[in-house]
């Protein structure tokens, strides 16, 4: 029932709505937005600089801390900073450090290495190494966490966590 009253209906609406306007009725004109006078040539600048893009007149490529996808996955990339390395601390590689201990401080934690020319060093959060930075010091667990920057384009970032622990000694045993 419901149907058919429901094709009733159609069948009653269909020429109306097919029908085409009447020879004297003028159709309403859309009226385009107005805007400020700028909007005009943002516009073209916008079209102008797509289809320079189109042509190959111009390429940009934002990696937003991604990996370049144009670099070949297969070959392994020695990158190598230009100039000698720092004196100190800061010309050591994450891997060449050990920590030694962690001291609380009202300023902030500090933690204490030896570095791989026998001396002591203490790092803040935030202080630099050659080849990154601490980015956290754990003192609860005695872990210190690095963030490494690696250039290796297989990679999606180009940086990872590298964490240093305390080694505990018990008590009795050397």
């Amino acid at each position: 029932m419901r149907r058919a009253a429901l094709w009733l209906l159609l069948a009653l609406l269909a020429p109306a709505l097919c029908a085409p306007p009447a020879a004297g009725a003028e159709e309403p004109a859309v009226a385009a937005p107005a805007g400020p006078a700028g909007d005009e040539g943002t516009i073209r600048k916008i079209i102008s600089e797509d289809e320079d893009v189109l042509a190959g007149k111009r390429f940009s490529y934002d990696p937003a801390g991604r990996r370049d996808p144009f670099r070949s996955l297969i070959e392994k990339v020695d990158v190598e900073r230009s100039g000698p390395k720092p004196t100190g601390i800061g010309g050591m590689l994450i891997s060449e450090v050990d920590l030694v201990g962690i001291v609380r401080d009202p300023d902030g934690d500090l933690a204490f290495f030896n570095g791989s020319d026998n001396r002591g060093y203490f790092l803040r959060v935030g202080e630099k190494l050659y080849d990154g930075q601490v980015i956290r010091i754990d003192s609860r667990n005695g872990r210190v966490i690095f963030r490494q920057e690696v250039n290796d384009p297989r990679l999606i970032k180009p940086f990872r966590e590298v964490v240093k622990e305390l080694n505990t000694v018990e008590e009795g045993n050397p």
